[in-house]
């Protein structure tokens, strides 16, 4: 009818939700949700809009007035069960393969819950004026402020697959165990591990560091006397490495708490600055050194260190490559594998 009166959906309207594909209504009721047991359970319920009370539920506009009228995009919504007393929320939690792994959706009881947001994103209606979504654009810092939000969610939602190997914190500096890339039912593989040389050689800088800047930070207190430029190359020195080992700690340390699913990968940015912090102390270490020896003996000494230590890394990363480009035969656990010289500790499962 060209003169019936448009019915706008208004701020504290009681309304009925119809999913588009199955035609029924989202139903909750005292039931637990099936992964977040203090949760309703949100289902499909009747047939062409035909239901029960359980299908009622109050719109509620964030912010709104009472009667405000529902704009499309702008408005943040919630839906508040009528009789249930929760708000439709997606929990952030995955549903078992019964469910395909698809996000929970769930009735909160507390009310407060950020997930339990919603928006009309389109709207299809010829009685209404047409308007572009792009009038409704948010300027570029709304947006980069929201995806990041929503990285951050999304991301601490993570969970390990069933099956899937995942690692903690705590191995990652001691490369206690690798990541699985890929393996094949002709056990061809490829194995992610950190180049045992490096790895290990930077957890005895990490210490040596302490040792050192405890020692320097001790005499500074005691007042030791010392020759300028012994005391400016160690304050260089010092204030180098502070600021490398700050940098590894800022990557490393936040994952203790976090409680999403992680990888021996993440420690790669720490990696970094653990690397350079050795580079650092390697050669502070050769100039102390060098100043107890005899001018003649002084580059020889470099270039040796330098030399030994560089051919140690290349030296371990062509035994190890083969993890790298993709191995075959036995894994190295089997005394009858090729890679089994190479299988240095129980948890590397190559």
């Amino acid at each position: 009818d060209i003169e019936a009166v448009i019915d706008l959906v208004k701020n504290g309207d009681l309304v009925r939700l119809e999913h588009f594909q199955s035609r029924r209504n989202i139903h909750s009721h005292n039931q637990p949700a099936p992964v977040s047991k203090r949760h309703f359970q949100v289902t499909g319920y009747g047939e062409n809009g035909t239901g029960d009370a359980n299908d009622v539920w109050r719109l509620e506009i964030v912010g709104g007035k009472e009667g405000e009228v529902l704009n499309t995009v702008t408005s943040k919504l919630k839906f508040h069960h009528y009789f249930v007393k929760c708000v439709l929320t997606c929990s952030t939690k995955n549903l078992p393969k019964w469910g395909f792994e698809q996000g929970e959706v769930s009735c909160n009881p507390t009310t407060r819950d950020p997930n339990s947001m919603w928006n009309v994103e389109d709207n299809h209606f010829s009685k209404l004026p047409n308007s572009s979504v792009h009038d409704l654009a948010p300027s570029f810092f709304s947006r980069f402020i929201e995806s990041h939000k929503v990285m951050l969610q999304g991301n601490s939602g993570l969970k390990p697959k069933e099956g899937e190997m995942t690692s903690r914190p705590w191995e990652w500096p001691i490369n206690l165990r690798g990541q699985w890339f890929s393996a094949g039912d002709d056990k061809t593989r490829i194995y992610l591990l950190g180049n045992p040389v490096i790895w290990w050689a930077n957890i005895v800088f990490l210490i040596i560091f302490l040792f050192i800047y405890s020692y320097s930070s001790f005499k500074c207190q005691r007042g030791v006397s010392e020759s300028p430029e012994i005391t400016q190359e160690r304050e260089n020195t010092m204030v180098s490495a502070s600021w490398l080992f700050l940098g590894w700690g800022l990557h490393y340390i936040p994952f203790w708490t976090m409680g999403r699913v992680l990888y021996v990968h993440h420690y790669y940015p720490a990696l970094l600055f653990s690397s350079m912090l050795s580079a650092v102390l390697l050669d502070y270490i050769l100039a102390v050194i060098r100043r107890m020896l005899p001018t003649s003996l002084s580059s020889t000494l470099t270039h040796t260190a330098i030399g030994l230590v560089m051919g140690g890394c290349w030296y371990s990363f062509y035994v190890f490559s083969p993890l790298v480009y993709g191995m075959g035969g036995e894994y190295a656990r089997e005394s009858n594998s090729s890679m089994h010289h190479l299988h240095w500790m129980e948890t590397w499962e190559f």
